[in-house]
């Protein structure tokens, strides 16, 4: 069975806070089995489902949920175009994307559009009930399958990239944001405040014309500073 993601828990503590989590897929038997993993566990419940893109951004407007996992190919509106619409009109609700295929298509226009991670649909229920904490946290994650296509991807786009010049803390920030580590977890395993792990985030998101998480790990695979085969270890 596939291992997803980094294998990290997202740093931070969640109380007693349930996780509100809606389901945007097209295949109810999917839908109704996920649902029902999702419900089983204490920390998450489903607040709502919808089998097409537009009915889910129409849901996730009324309904407000923290994570919304979303599948690519559905009727009507897909999940790329109901993952932009909802970054721009509820940029609260945090996207996991699941995918059946790591080479699918649309994943590169998924990242781009702001989805906060990626999943194959294979994964165990464990690496999804982590997912949706990670991001849930504010941090980033993706099956090691799909970063090895992204990282091609950037390759084909600029076979000689020129990689900006990072100081030694950015370095190590960059390095830990690509582990799944939160700004608390960074702060302490650095001995820095909150305020000024954000200010080197905020740093190194305009040295590496970024805009997001996602695509500043992206970069961090693609200059070799993580092993993306080592990302699904702890």
């Amino acid at each position: 069975m596939l291992k997803c993601g980094f294998g990290y828990m997202a740093a931070g503590f969640w109380g007693y806070r349930v996780i509100r989590v809606a389901i945007v897929d097209d295949q109810p038997l999917f839908t109704d089995g996920l649902g029902r993993m999702i419900g089983a566990q204490p920390e998450t419940e489903v607040v709502g489902t919808a089998h097409d893109g537009e009915s889910g951004v129409k849901m996730c407007l009324e309904l407000k949920p923290d994570v919304v996992l979303m599948d690519i190919s559905m009727p009507v509106m897909n999940g790329v175009e109901a993952t932009r619409k909802l970054r721009d009109l509820l940029p609260t609700a945090r996207v996991l994307i699941l995918t059946v295929h790591a080479d699918d298509v649309h994943v590169f226009q998924g990242i781009k559009a702001g989805a906060n991670g990626y999943l194959l649909k294979d994964c165990t229920p464990d690496d999804l009930s982590r997912a949706i904490r990670t991001i849930y946290a504010g941090d980033t994650i993706m099956a090691p399958e799909i970063a090895r296509k992204m990282l091609l991807a950037f390759e084909e786009a600029d076979e000689e990239p020129t990689a900006p010049q990072l100081t030694d803390r950015e370095l190590q920030i960059i390095k830990s944001l690509a582990r799944g580590n939160g700004n608390k977890q960074i702060a302490r395993s650095l001995d820095i405040s909150e305020k000024t792990v954000r200010n080197h985030v905020s740093n190194i998101y305009k040295k590496l014309h970024v805009y997001d998480r996602t695509q500043a790990v992206l970069y961090a695979i693609r200059e070799g500073l993580v092993d993306v085969d080592g990302m699904g270890n702890s």
